[in-house]
C-alpha cells in the first residue's frame, strides 16, 4: 500500500473482529528457534518498500539465526513484478507486496505455497483479513499490514463537523483539500459516495462518479501521493484523504487534528509477504515470516510502518496510546478494492486524467 490501497468485504468485519486468539505458546517458539538455528551462514534476499522494518527487527533475526538479510527495494509494485517475471520466481527469497499485484504474480505462476508447518505463528493472523481475492484459500500469503484511507481535518480550520465524503463538496471547502494521488482509491470514493461498489464495473455508473468527481475539483488545492499529510499540517489544506500511514503521521504531529471514519464506508487494501516460486533460500523465508508474526514483533512492526494491524495476537501489545490509529475499529463497514477489466480500468484513467486538468493539480 505505498501505492495502492484497497478493501475489504464488509459482511464479515464484525463477526470476524472477534475472532481470533493470542499465539502463545513455548512449543511455538521452540519450533521457531530449532528452526532458525539451522540457518547460521545463509542469505534471506529481502525484497520490498523502503523502510518496511524496523532496524532492530531484522537485526534481531540476524543475531537469532545467523542469517544475513539483504534488504532490497523496489519503488512501485509494477516494478517488483517486472523483475519477479525476468527472473522467473528466482532471485529473492521473500517479497512484500500489494493485494493486486499479488494476484497477478500468482496467476502467472510466480508465488509458491506455503509450508505452514513451518510458520506455526501464523495462527496469529487476523482471520477478518483472510480469504481475500488475492488470496482466497490462504495458500500463498501472510498478511503484514491493512490500509484504510480516511478524512483528517483541522476543527481550528473549517466551522462545520465532518462525517462522511458527501462534506467534501461543501462549498466551504473551496481550495482546501489535499488527496493522495490513486485514480482507484479517488475515484472509489466517490462511487461510494454514490450508494456503488468501488470495483463496479458498470460504464455508465464511472462515467458518473467522474461527472461528480469533476464537481470536487473547485474544492481541491493539491494532489499529491507522497507525504501529502504535509499540507495539512502547515496549514496549507484544511482537510485531507490520506493513505493510513499518512493519517498516523499526521495524528502523532498534530493530536487535535480530528479523523472521520466516512458513513458511507470505507476502501481497505492489504499487503503481504510471499516466497516466490524458485525462491534461492525459502528455509529462510519461512522463518522470517514466523518470526515477524510472533505476537509482540509484529507488534513492533506495525507501530513502525503506521498500518493497521493484522495479527490479532499483536494487539494486545501496541501501546494503549496508539491503538485508535493501529488497530481496526468495531462494526467498520467496506470493501477491497480489486483488479477490474480493462474496459472499465481506461474510463477510471480517463476521468482521473480529466479531473487533475480541472483541479489544477499534478502528482
Amino acid at each position: 500500500m505505498k501505492k495502492r490501497i484497497a478493501a475489504m468485504i464488509s459482511g464479515v468485519l464484525v463477526l470476524m473482529l472477534l475472532g481470533g486468539c493470542q499465539s502463545g505458546g513455548t512449543a511455538q517458539e521452540s519450533v521457531s528457534t530449532e528452526k532458525m538455528a539451522s540457518l547460521s551462514g545463509q542469505e534471506l534476499i529481502l525484497y520490498t518498500w523502503e523502510g518496511m522494518f524496523p532496524d532492530e527487527v531484522i537485526s534481531e533475526f540476524e543475531a537469532k539465526t545467523g542469517c544475513e538479510v539483504v534488504y532490497q527495494n523496489f519503488t512501485y509494485d509494477e516494478e517488483m513484478l517486472e523483475k519477479l517475471t525476468q527472473t522467473d520466481g528466482g532471485e529473492y527469497d521473500l517479497v512484500f507486496a500489494d493485494d493486486y499485484i499479488i494476484e497477478q504474480a500468482i496467476d502467472a505462476g510466480l508465488v509458491q505455497k506455503l509450508d505452514k508447518a513451518k510458520v506455526p505463528n501464523i495462527e496469529n493472523e487476523n482471520p477478518m483479513f483472510k480469504g481475500q481475492f488475492f488470496d482466497k484459500t490462504n495458500e500463498y500469503t501472510v498478511n503484514y499490514g491493512a490500509g484504510i484511507p480516511l478524512i483528517v481535518y483541522d476543527p481550528n480550520a473549517i466551522d462545520f463537523k465532518i462525517s462522511g465524503y458527501h462534506d467534501l463538496w461543501n462549498e466551504k471547502l473551496k481550495g482546501s483539500i489535499a488527496l493522495i494521488g490513486n485514480n482507484r482509491v479517488v475515484t472509489g470514493m466517490v462511487l461510494m459516495s454514490m450508494g456503488e461498489s468501488m470495483n463496479t464495473e458498470d460504464i455508465n455508473r464511472i462515467e458518473e462518479a467522474g461527472k461528480k468527481l469533476q464537481s470536487l475539483a473547485p474544492n481541491v488545492r493539491l494532489i499529491k501521493d507522497d507525504n501529502t499529510q504535509t499540507a495539512l499540517l502547515t496549514g496549507e489544506a484544511s482537510v485531507a484523504y490520506l493513505y493510513t500511514s499518512q493519517v498516523y503521521d499526521a495524528l502523532n504531529n498534530n493530536p487535535d487534528l480530528k479523523v472521520v471514519v466516512p458513513e458511507e464506508g470505507v476502501g481497505f487494501g492489504l499487503m503481504a509477504g510471499f516466497i516466490p516460486s524458485k525462491a534461492p533460500n525459502s528455509e529462510a523465508a519461512h522463518a522470517f515470516l514466523d518470526y515477524i508474526m510472533e505476537p509482540k514483533t509484529f507488534a513492533q512492526c506495525t507501530e513502525f510502518t503506521g498500518y493497521y494491524c493484522t495479527n490479532i495476537g499483536a494487539e494486545t501489545f501496541i501501546d494503549d496510546s496508539k491503538k485508535n490509529m493501529l488497530v481496526v475499529p468495531d462494526g467498520l463497514k467496506g470493501e477491497m478494492i480489486e483488479n477490474i477489466g480493462i474496459a472499465a480500468n481506461d474510463v477510471h484513467q480517463r476521468i482521473w486524467t480529466e479531473f487533475k486538468a480541472a483541479a489544477g493539480a499534478a502528482e
